[in-house]
């Protein structure tokens, strides 16, 4: 009679009457085989993608930030609307694995490796820009107080781009080593199937002598406990950092106590569209077809639909207040009458159609639970949060207090350029870790198999039956 407490109805989320056997086979499966064809295509491509943005960068710091398309009224452009983009896509990560382990979902496990490694791999993207931006890389370190260096030149506390620096190194630290702690056990796992000596020793410097013992099981779910605490408040604190670079100036439009929350919401929302293109991909490439199943993709879109409905609640207010305010200058705001007809239109009508009336579909169980839509919905999403993104600097920027100062923004080729050379990087890592690291978090996995593993259901109704 076991067992009445949990309903048996829920689906299972591990899909194929799997052993414990079976889950190390497919986990180590992409690691220990060769990479195939589909692999090396898609890895061709990103590398061509990110010399090519390397190139971009070489060129922008060698010549100076008068290769991108900023003037003297648009001082922040398409490098910052990346930075802002990349943070954002950086949140998910975190949030699925912190927020989710202290709510005890056993779905995150499925999906939670592959979303911190998308993490890390999205905050090394967005730390480039601000550097790059400072037009002198090799002056970098002056962001940082270091007290006795300067003499009596410090850094400007005061300033949200000091906070930033602050706020995405400990994200950036913290989620490495979370990420790294729930890596052990399938470190470990690797070095015991090891056949090469050499992959062999490298996987036992990576496991720390991991043995699988109840003492060793008992610090780990301990240290993990800690960093997800730890890990949770840094999830609202950097994107609401990341706004204050906006919030705390007295440009219209930015100037607005709406910001922290509603970036935090749009960062949760790219995020999630995110780790949905990249398992879709996964999903495909490494046949974890078993692992990641519809109820995995429909937990993750509600959690869109959720976030997309806070996001959209916030453009409301934005265009409400602005107009509420009778200000003529809220009328060239990037949530205005003039944005939606202005010559900046095309933008505006792409963050509506693309960040507020597609996910809207999502709504429909059927297209919550189809993985085709679900895939092209994820990538319309980060669209739209770009969009949105670029219309809150540009737009606002473009329409200065005096007519004299109105000006357009045209991304030059190197803007694009250093991008797409993100895009490729950020590929490139997201590639390399699919083949060394096992995607999934298997000794996770297994402490959920005895009740929510399809054979388990189906042996568990049997009984009911009888």
């Amino acid at each position: 009679m076991s067992g009445h407490y949990e309903a048996p109805i829920r689906e299972p989320l591990i899909l194929g009457n799997k052993t414990y056997h079976n889950i190390t086979e497919d986990i180590a499966r992409p690691i220990e085989n060769k990479a195939g064809k589909l692999w090396w295509f898609a890895f061709y491509i990103a590398l061509v993608a990110f010399i090519y943005g390397v190139g971009c960068i070489a060129y922008t710091v060698g010549t100076g930030i008068g290769v991108w398309g900023l003037n003297r009224t648009i001082n922040w452009g398409w490098d910052i609307t990346n930075f802002v983009w990349w943070v954002g896509i950086g949140h998910a990560g975190t949030l699925i694995s912190a927020v989710l382990l202290l709510f005890r979902q056993k779905w995150r496990l499925s999906i939670n490796r592959s979303a911190e490694a998308m993490t890390i791999f999205a905050v090394v993207q967005a730390a480039m820009f601000p550097c790059i931006h400072m037009g002198r890389i090799w002056l970098a370190y002056f962001v940082f107080p270091i007290t006795n260096q300067f003499g009596t030149l410090w850094p400007n506390f005061n300033s949200p781009l000091l906070w930033d620096v602050f706020a995405i190194s400990t994200y950036f630290s913290v989620s490495v080593v979370f990420w790294y702690i729930g890596l052990i056990p399938d470190f470990a796992m690797i070095r015991d199937r090891a056949v090469k000596p050499v992959t062999k020793k490298i996987y036992t410097i990576l496991s720390f002598g991991w043995g699988g013992k109840a003492k060793h099981w008992q610090r780990f779910e301990e240290v993990s406990l800690v960093l997800a605490g730890l890990a949770t408040p840094l999830v609202f604190s950097v994107h609401t950092i990341v706004s204050f670079d906006f919030a705390t100036s007295v440009i219209k439009g930015w100037h607005s106590t709406v910001y922290p929350p509603y970036f935090v919401a749009g960062a949760i929302f790219s995020g999630f569209a995110m780790v949905q293109t990249l398992l879709s991909v996964v999903r495909k490439v490494c046949h974890l077809e078993d692992y990641i199943t519809q109820k995995h993709i429909e937990y993750m879109n509600i959690v869109i639909v959720v976030t997309g409905g806070m996001v959209t609640v916030a453009y409301i207010t934005e265009f409400f207040i602005g107009w509420y305010s009778g200000s003529r200058y809220e009328d060239f705001t990037y949530f205005s009458v003039g944005a939606a007809t202005g010559p900046y239109w095309w933008a505006f009508w792409l963050l509506i159609l693309c960040n507020v009336l597609i996910p809207a579909s999502l709504w429909i169980k059927k297209l919550r639970r189809n993985f085709l839509w679900t895939f092209i919905v994820s990538i319309v999403i980060n669209i739209g949060m770009w969009f949105e993104r670029f219309d809150i600097i540009v737009i606002n920027l473009s329409r200065d207090y005096l007519p004299s100062a109105w000006t357009m923004f045209q991304p030059s080729f190197v803007d694009v350029g250093i991008f797409i050379g993100t895009i490729g990087f950020f590929s490139v890592l997201y590639l390399l870790y699919a083949r060394t690291f096992p995607v999934i978090a298997q000794a996770e996995l297994k402490t959920i198999i005895k009740t929510s593993s399809e054979g388990y259901k189906k042996h568990h109704l049997e009984n009911e039956h009888h």
